[in-house]
């Protein structure tokens, strides 16, 4: 405990662990936000389109299984971005909870009852004014507790970014094991557990908000 005190007790050391945070928060969260779209088409796809679901979803969960070091690794010589340039975290990320995601998106979106859209179509809605209005609010609570897991997964793997030079919080962790240093390391898993816990609960007021019909109905 000594240790931390005095490893925080330092301004400098403070200054740095608060850009550390934040750039783990955009490196987290960016692709998450790319993610959540992407898989929302996709899904959409599989939905609407039984053909390939069976296709996308599978090679959506051989892309996971893909190490993430190694999707690290192989980005800057697939695009030609730098080894350090962070956005190699942000595409490897968005990559990984694309894939994560597809499933979920699928099973929110077969979740909807078919007498609802059977409904929103009898009264003229178009398929796309249907799936914006309709389908894709309705699938919410579905696809929230997927991005939930999705979010957990990015602020974790973040982390394994700074074995190449990018990893916001990450880098405490490597900091740590090359001084054999013990306060950067439990300070690190601490800002890592807090920042994933705040971003849990922010993503279910977020989906509390966005479906106020079940809240009165747990009323």
């Amino acid at each position: 405990m000594g240790e931390i005190v005095r490893y925080l007790s330092d301004a400098g050391t403070r200054a740095a662990l608060l850009s550390m945070l934040l750039d783990h928060v955009v490196l987290s969260l960016l692709p998450l936000v790319f993610a959540v779209v992407l898989a929302v088409v996709l899904g959409l796809v599989c939905h609407r389109y039984r053909r390939v679901n069976g296709f996308l979803v599978g090679l959506s969960n051989v892309v996971y299984t893909i190490p993430s070091l190694a999707l690290f690794a192989i980005i800057p010589a697939v695009i030609g971005t730098q080894v350090l340039d962070p956005a190699n975290v942000v595409i490897a990320l968005t990559v990984y909870t694309t894939a994560l995601l597809v499933r979920p998106v699928v099973d929110a979106l077969d979740a909807v009852p078919a007498h609802v859209t059977a409904a929103a179509t009898a009264m003229g809605f178009r398929p796309w004014r249907r799936f914006l209005t309709v389908e894709l609010p309705l699938s919410v609570p579905v696809l929230a507790a997927g991005v939930r897991v999705g979010s957990v997964s990015n602020i974790s793997l973040v982390s394994v970014g700074a074995l190449i030079g990018t990893g916001g919080l990450g880098t405490l962790f490597t900091d740590g094991f090359r001084q054999r240093y013990l306060a950067p390391i439990v300070i690190g898993i601490v800002l890592t557990l807090v920042l994933a816990l705040v971003v849990d609960l922010l993503l279910v007021a977020l989906r509390n908000a966005l479906t106020p019909w079940a809240r009165a109905g747990r009323a």
